[in-house]
C-alpha cells in the first residue's frame, strides 16, 4: 500500500509541475498581468475536462479495480466509461474553441479580450487532456502506477520543452507551445498506455473517433452560418444561437450516423436501473 500510494503521489506531483511550470516562467519573464490572463483562459478552458475527470474517476477507479481478473469486462466497463467521458468532453471542448470569442465576452466581460486568442490556443492541449486522462484510471486500477510515473516523467519535460520555445513570444507563444507538445505526445502516450494490456490501439481509436469525426462535423454548422447572423447579434445570443445548433448537430452525428443510440441508450438505462435499485434498497417501504 505504501509503494502503491507514495508512486501516485509522486506521478502526481511530477504532472502539478510540468503542467503549471508555464505559469511560473510567465510570472517571471512576462509579469503578473500576463498569468492573469493567461491563467484565466486556461483555467475557463480546462473546467469541462477537469470537473468530469475527477467526479468520473474516483468511480471508475474502484469498478475497473473490482474486475481485474476478468480481463473482457474490465476492457467493457473502461471502453464505455471512456466513450462516455469523450462524447461529453470533446465537444465542450470544440465549442469552446469555436466560440472563443463570445465564450470570454459573456463569461468574463470585455475586459479580458486579450485571453481570446490564449483560450483558443490552449483548445487542442485541452481536448488531447479528454483523451488521455482516463488512462490514469485504467492503469491505477490494474496496479500498473509504475508505468504511469514512467508516463509523467516522460511528458514533463516535452511539455517543459514547448513552454520554453514558446516564452520568448510571450503567452500565445506559450500556449502554441504547450498543444504542439501534447499534440506530438497524444499517440505514443495512448500506445504506452494500452501496450500489453486487454485493450487495442485500435479499439481506443475505433471510440475516440467516434465522438471526435462527430464534433468536427458540428462544428461547420454554426462556424458556416455565423457569416449571416454574426454581425448583427449580442455574444450572449451568437452563443446560444450557435451551441444549439452544434449540439444539434453533434447529436445526430454521433448517435444515427454513427450508429451510437442504442448504445448511449443501454448505457443510460443501465445508469437509470442501478439507481432505482440503490432507491428501493436503502428506502424502506
Amino acid at each position: 500500500m505504501m509503494r502503491f500510494g507514495g508512486t501516485i503521489t509522486l506521478n502526481g506531483l511530477v504532472v502539478y509541475i510540468a503542467y503549471n511550470l508555464e505559469k511560473v516562467l510567465l510570472g517571471r519573464y512576462w509579469g503578473a498581468d500576463v498569468v492573469g490572463i493567461y491563467g484565466r483562459a486556461y483555467q475557463l478552458s480546462n473546467i469541462p475536462t477537469e470537473n468530469l475527470n475527477s467526479s468520473i474517476g474516483g468511480v471508475a477507479f474502484s469498478a475497473l479495480s473490482r474486475l481485474q481478473e476478468d480481463p473482457q469486462r474490465l476492457k467493457s466497463y473502461f471502453l464505455k466509461g471512456y466513450s462516455l467521458v469523450l462524447a461529453l468532453t470533446l465537444p465542450i471542448t470544440i465549442l469552446s474553441a469555436l466560440f472563443a470569442n463570445d465564450t470570454i465576452l459573456v463569461f468574463l466581460g470585455p475586459k479580458w479580450r486579450e485571453a481570446i486568442p490564449i483560450f483558443r490556443l490552449l483548445a487542442p492541449t485541452i481536448l488531447i487532456f479528454a483523451m488521455i486522462n482516463p488512462f490514469a484510471w485504467f492503469l491505477f486500477a490494474i496496479v500498473k502506477v509504475g508505468r504511469s510515473l514512467k508516463l509523467a516523467l516522460v511528458i514533463a519535460p516535452i511539455v517543459i520543452a514547448g513552454y520554453l520555445i514558446g516564452l520568448p513570444y510571450g503567452p500565445k507563444g506559450v500556449a502554441l507551445g504547450y498543444s504542439t507538445a501534447m499534440a506530438l505526445w497524444v499517440v505514443p502516450h495512448i500506445l504506452w498506455c494500452v501496450r500489453g494490456t486487454v485493450i487495442s490501439f485500435r479499439e481506443i481509436l475505433r471510440t475516440l473517433s467516434q465522438p471526435l469525426i462527430s464534433g468536427i462535423v458540428a462544428a461547420v454548422v454554426p462556424d458556416s452560418l455565423q457569416v449571416f447572423y454574426g454581425h448583427s447579434l449580442s455574444p450572449l445570443l451568437r452563443l446560444l444561437i450557435g451551441s444549439t445548433l452544434f449540439v444539434g448537430v453533434y447529436l445526430g452525428m454521433l448517435l444515427h450516423v454513427m450508429g451510437q443510440k442504442t448504445f448511449y441508450l443501454d448505457l443510460l438505462r443501465g445508469l437509470t436501473s442501478r439507481a432505482s435499485v440503490k432507491d428501493d434498497v436503502l428506502v424502506p417501504v
